[in-house]
């Protein structure tokens, strides 16, 4: 088995623990399998370090609810803050046990702590692939949640976190309502 395919296997199985089913299965390791196959798609020649940091950018996330922080935007930064960090250790963690040498996992902490979104590369394709992956897999249901200016906010927010690149594409493949599309145009 190669590293990777052991590192792989390793945030597969770490987040099969996910109590949250979605379809009949954890969601997290759903959610995994989501974010490689957006990887796939939009990144091709990716990195190993970006392959492990998109297939572990939620790893064990339920082991830190965001109940645990006050409500409001700045609890929910410093949750995010906190995510990130974690599980920047937990599949650098996971690199080490699969192999790989210290640098490749310094580097996926970097990635999953989101350090230089639109001035490294790496750190930037790997958010394109978060929003991708909220867009197709979670932004239907999650706006059934919110009203619809609520929903014009997100969306501008989550075209703001994209690329140029990644927004037109996220223009081209995904159909929008006139004032979403409006908001990622006007991001």
């Amino acid at each position: 088995m190669t590293r990777l395919a052991k590192a792989l296997s390793l945030i597969d199985a770490a987040n099969a623990a996910d109590p949250t089913l979605e379809d009949g299965r954890p969601a997290a390791l759903l959610y995994g399998e989501r974010m490689t196959a957006e990887l796939g798609r939009l990144v091709p020649d990716a990195s190993e370090v970006l392959q492990v940091a998109a297939r572990g950018q939620h790893v064990e996330r339920w082991l830190l609810p965001r109940s645990a922080y006050p409500e409001g935007k700045a609890g929910y930064l410093d949750w995010r803050r906190e995510q990130g960090r974690r599980h920047g250790l937990r599949v650098a963690g996971i690199m080490a046990e699969a192999g790989y040498p210290a640098e490749d996992q310094d580097r996926v902490g970097v990635l999953l702590r989101k350090e230089g979104i639109k001035r490294d590369a790496e750190v930037q394709a790997l958010e394109d692939v978060i929003c991708f992956t909220f867009i197709r897999w979670y932004l239907g249901a999650f706006a059934a949640t919110r009203t619809p200016e609520e929903m014009v906010e997100i969306v501008g927010k989550t075209a703001r976190k994209m690329s140029a690149g990644g927004r037109a594409r996220a223009l081209e493949e995904f159909p929008m309502p006139p004032d979403w599309a409006a908001a990622f145009r006007a991001a």
